[in-house]
Parts: structure tokens; sequence; C-alpha cells
């Protein structure tokens, strides 16, 4: 029971500091005067921070700065539980709408035979379709790398099956042991 009340009580502070980090509320704001909106948006005028602390409070609302830096500082009457769910709602709505794009990776050898070249094409076609870039990557090994224009040609083959879903971003390059390139979907 103490440990689940010592708990509850961490995540209260924790979710107050951060809560705090973000505005001034009520008796938090300092300032000599303020510029005041009214909870329907309309000015008030400057006025004491005890007063408008006492606006809030006659009005059952939160006094919160707004802005800062200005000059009186701006503070608005609002509830501001409200307010910090709105803003979350709006977050969520945004990162809901959100397409995130993954890049994919598709490893070739150089001696790949025509069969497994097609079997990773169609793999690489259904990526490109569901909107994923796809990075094509071969490694050579031993004696493969004194001809690397080999793999250079399995890259252009391989291109040749999926260029009708894909594009190539960044041509076939060599990086030390490896060949690569990039691929992203054809915009419909």
């Amino acid at each position: 029971m103490l440990k689940i009340e010592i708990t509850s009580r961490l995540n209260f502070i924790e979710r107050y500091t951060t809560i705090k980090k973000e505005h001034q509320i009520n008796a938090e704001i300092r300032d000599r005067e303020v510029r005041l909106i009214g909870e329907s948006g309309e000015q008030l005028g400057i006025v004491s921070s005890k007063e408008a602390l006492a606006i809030a409070e006659e009005s059952g609302l939160d006094l919160v700065k707004i802005s800062p830096n200005a000059n009186p500082p701006v503070c608005k009457v609002m509830n501001y539980g409200k307010y910090l769910f709105e803003l979350n709602k709006k977050a969520k709505e945004a990162k809901k709408n959100q397409k995130v794009i993954e890049t994919k990776e598709i490893w070739l050898s150089m001696t790949i035979d025509v069969g497994d070249l097609n079997v990773k094409a169609k793999q690489t076609q259904k990526f490109l379709s569901a909107g994923n870039k796809v990075k094509v990557s071969i490694r050579m090994r031993g004696r493969q790398m004194a001809h690397s224009e080999l793999g250079l040609d399995v890259m252009k083959k391989f291109y040749e099956l999926v260029k009708d879903n894909g594009t190539i971003e960044k041509q076939p390059q060599t990086e030390g042991r490896n060949i690569w390139m990039m691929l992203v979907p054809v915009k419909a």
C-alpha cells in the first residue's frame, strides 16, 4: 500500500513539473503588472498580478502566463486542464495522420541466379507499392572485389525488374566491400 502511494505521488510530481515547465500558472506569476485577457478573448487591460489572480479565482478558472517575454507579460484566464487536454488531442491527431516512410533493405549477391533475383524483385515491388524506400545492397567477398563492375551489372538487371514500381534515388555506388543503391516508390 505504501509503495503504491509513493509511486502515485512521484507520478503526480513528475506530471506537475512537466506542466510547470510549459507555462506559469496562478500563484507562480510574480510580475508586478500583466496584460489580462478574459476567458472569451476580450482585453481586460493592464492590471496587477494579484488583481488578475483574484479575477481568475472569482470565475473559477486558472490564470496562465501565455507570453512571458512581452512587456508587460500577457496572461489569460482559462481552464488550464482543458487547454492541456486540447493540446494533447491535437498532437495525437497530427501524429495519427502522419505517414511514416520506412527504409527496407534487400541483400543481393554478385553470383545470384535468375530465379533468386526474381524472388528478391517481387519482394522489393511489395515494399515499394507499400510506400517504403528500399536500399539494395551487394556485399563483395574475396576476389569479387577485383570485379566490382559485375556487381554494378547485377544492380542494373535488378533495377530493370523493378523499374515499374520504383525509381533510383541514389545511383549504385561502391563503399568499401559494399555496392548499394536507394530506390523510392513511383509517385502515382
